[in-house]
């Protein structure tokens, strides 16, 4: 494996985590939604990811990561009675998300770290990318 193949790996692999981060926030963001119906309320999304191998025109294969779809949880939203809001139902329940905020914040921890070492991954070899190129003088 090349070394400029690091770069790509890296690359996708931050992509892949940018993805992640943007569906924790959404998450996070519609954690203390509600709605009228079941089918209505907020379900958490999660990205799945898949590593990738491909060679280019006859070459070394390169690996790298990308998000292959968002997947909606299963999990049943959250039913609450509260009769005085004004999205209960006839029977006065509203539905919440099943979102659970102390999971999210760790998957955004997880990502973020991830993220902060792909990005070491990069900048180490950068660095031993250049010192190569100064090995000739």
């Amino acid at each position: 494996m090349g070394l400029y193949n690091v770069f790509r790996i890296a690359g996708s692999a931050m992509s892949a985590e940018s993805v992640r981060l943007n569906t924790v926030s959404s998450n996070l963001a519609n954690a203390n939604a509600v709605s009228t119906t079941p089918e209505g309320a907020y379900r958490a999304r999660q990205p799945v990811f898949a590593s990738v191998l491909s060679a280019v025109n006859g070459g070394p294969a390169s690996v790298g990561v990308q998000v292959k779809a968002i997947v909606e949880s299963q999990a049943e939203p959250q039913r609450e009675y509260q009769p005085d809001h004004p999205l209960a139902d006839a029977n006065g329940y509203v539905y919440r998300s099943n979102v659970n905020p102390v999971e999210e914040m760790a998957n955004m921890i997880s990502a973020s770290r991830s993220y902060q070492n792909s990005v070491e991954v990069l900048n180490t070899s950068k660095e031993l990318l250049l010192k190569t190129l100064t090995l000739g003088r």
